[in-house]
């Protein structure tokens, strides 16, 4: 090919000059824009939830938190385990309708044998759980009491024993320190004892030691030795016939649905008369029904 036919290849018209000088112009313009301009993509999601996508990093490390979380076991009484309480625990539906079975009888569980004996719970189960249970003082006080009884049983000579003479208080007047002197009566069971008599206005017999949660017979015997009703106390009675469910409910001896029942009764049978119309209420029996009477007015 001869030099001339070389230079006529590259002979451009002037429409293809103007040509090739705008497609070189394009490409450098397209090249600064590209260079220069921002083509991040603008959002189109309402502020609210821009608000919320702003804040994602933190949810998901504290989700990752809560996966990473123990829950810090505190100590409580194994006879008051709800369902809740139970499958939290690791029981299963079973094991938790046996313990509720046996607390319908007013029975407890006052080891952690017989919590097992109960509830028929496997061993790597109570092992786990059984160093939170938290049971009244009393049974601690019993134990070491059988404990010292062992250890001294051999000691039988006690005819120069010095016998105490034994003070009897009203136990509406008592205080305290009157209740812990008792044998088996710590802080916590001897302020039970007081917030109950409060809450009635008074005692008004000492068969009221049974509704208190947590005294065992033999601690409610030594009661009986040192306490009594020497004076009936001043009640405010509760007018059981003009009652409303509420103030019902709030006496001690009713829960709600006996309140409930009082005031169907009312409505259906007329005014309660005397201590044989309140047995009509379930759960009162003649014996509590002779007691709650004391604190109404018919």
């Amino acid at each position: 090919m001869s030099l001339e036919e070389i230079k006529s290849l590259f002979a451009f018209s002037r429409n293809q000059q103007l040509g090739i000088l705008s497609l070189f112009f394009i490409i450098i313009v397209s090249q600064l824009v590209y260079f220069f301009a921002d083509f991040s993509s603008v959002s189109n999601n309402p502020p609210e939830k821009e608000k919320w996508l702003s804040l994602q990093s933190q949810i998901d490390s504290l989700k990752d938190e809560k996966r990473d979380f123990v829950p810090k076991m505190y100590p409580f009484n194994p006879n008051f385990i709800t369902d809740y309480k139970g499958y939290k625990l690791g029981m299963s539906v079973i094991e938790i309708d046996r313990l509720l079975a046996f607390r319908k009888q007013n029975k407890y569980v006052n080891s952690p044998e017989e919590f097992q004996a109960v509830t028929k719970i496997s061993d790597s189960l109570l092992n786990a759980i059984s160093p939170y249970f938290k049971f009244p003082d009393w049974v601690k006080n019993k134990k070491e009491f059988k404990n010292d009884f062992k250890e001294y049983k051999n000691y039988s000579n006690t005819a120069f024993a010095k016998k105490e003479k034994v003070v009897i208080i009203d136990i509406n007047q008592a205080t305290q320190e009157d209740l812990v002197k008792v044998y088996g009566i710590g802080d916590a069971i001897s302020l039970r004892i007081l917030k109950f008599r409060e809450s009635l206005g008074g005692f008004v017999a000492m068969e009221q030691m049974n509704d208190v949660w947590g005294l065992s017979p033999e601690v409610i015997e030594k009661l009986n030795v040192h306490f009594k009703i020497s004076a009936r106390p001043n009640i405010k009675k509760v007018d059981i016939n003009n009652a409303s469910i509420k103030e019902l409910a709030q006496f001690p001896y009713f829960n709600y649905q006996q309140a409930k029942q009082i005031v169907t009764f009312r409505s259906m049978n007329g005014d309660f008369k005397n201590v044989d119309d309140l047995t009509k209420i379930k759960g009162l029996s003649i014996d509590k029904a002779k007691i709650i009477a004391l604190y109404l007015a018919f």
